[in-house]
């Protein structure tokens, strides 16, 4: 089993920048892949991006491409999220999971069903 515990959330302006960590307590960190999602008031959650246990990124939600990356360092247990050119549509509760049913070189999913442990959340908000 594994915890997860996100940081860096907060509130940017339009068209700045933000970067979120999630650190992994537990059970070894690279056997995990991992991903972010996140979920505005009345709305469903969404699929943000994900990273392969080797540290491969991707896929990217649509909605992201371009603008946020996603890293993860096996030797710290963290994840990252770089969150660049910022919107107000970004503004939402952003949380990570892992998924630990996934082989070394598999392609992370995008379906939050396909994740078994999850942080508690961060908040971002977007706004000037």
């Amino acid at each position: 089993q594994v915890q997860l515990v996100e940081s860096g959330g907060g509130l940017v302006q339009p068209g700045g920048s933000l970067r979120l960590s999630c650190a992994a307590s537990g059970r070894t960190f690279s056997m995990y892949a991992m991903g972010w999602f996140r979920q505005a008031p009345g709305k469903e959650r969404e699929f943000v991006a994900a990273i392969s246990r080797s540290e491969v990124s991707g896929p990217y939600g649509d909605s992201v491409k371009g603008r946020f990356t996603i890293s993860r360092d096996n030797a710290k247990n963290t994840v990252y999220l770089q969150m660049n050119s910022l919107k107000p549509e970004d503004t939402a509760v952003y949380y990570c999971a892992a998924d630990e049913n996934r082989s070394w070189l598999g392609v992370p999913g995008i379906g939050s069903s396909e994740y078994d442990y999850w942080g508690q959340g961060t908040q971002v908000t977007v706004s000037s």
